[in-house]
């Protein structure tokens, strides 16, 4: 099928709006799956595990329609310009994202489910931790959503809050196995909770990269503790 430029356009913004939708999923996977680690629910654990299925079919057929869009448009010399074309370059960066996201939540899961019946009770901090993970997840949809850069840089300037968490509730559980109060097995699924939120944080600040770089062409990158918009001489165009 043929393809003008405002058909390519039409078709961009249905992309985005599946984006949109799996971003809202994934969101919904985080936060719950946080939710399953303090109720001990297994069952809700278990659920979120089946959904990472949805999230993968979703994540293909958004590739799906994103390589076929450029394909398209490629056979048809279909003039668009560079924004477009890197709007949906953006979109497949970020729908990876998105089910890396979705991948970290279903290891939270899978590690409720491991507790089991253990009620060992986790430090106040984790809980701190992930509730900002949450935000910064649905911070880093609604930045794409929106196309909004000041938003994607607030997501940037979180990471380094995080990292801390995890630093205190590494040593918190040491200090816990110590004294008795919590056993290795029950500390090792807590860190790696603690490690799976981070890693969801870092795929956010993934994705508002990509907002930054689809608004207005600049490349940003973590260079010594900071984040440092690189120079784009193609930028404008």
């Amino acid at each position: 099928m043929s393809i003008n430029a405002q058909q390519f356009r039409d078709e961009l913004d249905s992309i985005r709006s599946d984006l949109t939708r799996q971003g809202q999923r994934v969101t919904e996977m985080a936060s719950e799956a946080f939710e399953s680690v303090y109720q001990r629910d297994t069952e809700k654990a278990q659920s979120i595990v089946a959904r990472d299925d949805i999230v993968d079919r979703a994540d293909v057929e958004i590739e799906r329609k994103c390589v076929d869009l450029l394909v398209r448009s490629a056979n048809d010399a279909c003039e668009v310009g560079p924004s477009p074309i890197r709007s949906v370059l953006t979109g497949v960066k970020v729908n990876n994202e998105l089910e890396r996201i979705a991948d970290a939540a279903t290891e939270v899961a899978e590690r409720v489910i491991r507790l089991g019946e253990r009620t060992t009770p986790f430090p106040k901090t984790l809980l701190v931790m992930t509730n900002s993970v949450v935000g910064i997840v649905r911070d880093a949809v609604k930045a794409f959503g929106g196309s909004d850069p000041t938003l994607a840089k607030a997501v940037l300037a979180s990471e380094g809050a995080v990292l801390q968490f995890k630093e205190l509730i590494t040593r918190d559980a040491e200090e816990r196995v110590a004294d008795g109060r919590m056993t290795v097995e029950v500390a090792f699924e807590l860190h790696g909770i603690a490690f799976q939120a981070v890693t969801m944080a870092d795929h956010c600040t993934n994705i508002a990269e990509q907002v930054i770089y689809e608004s207005s062409g600049q490349i940003v990158r973590h260079t010594k503790g900071e984040w440092v918009e690189l120079p784009n001489p193609q930028a404008g165009h």
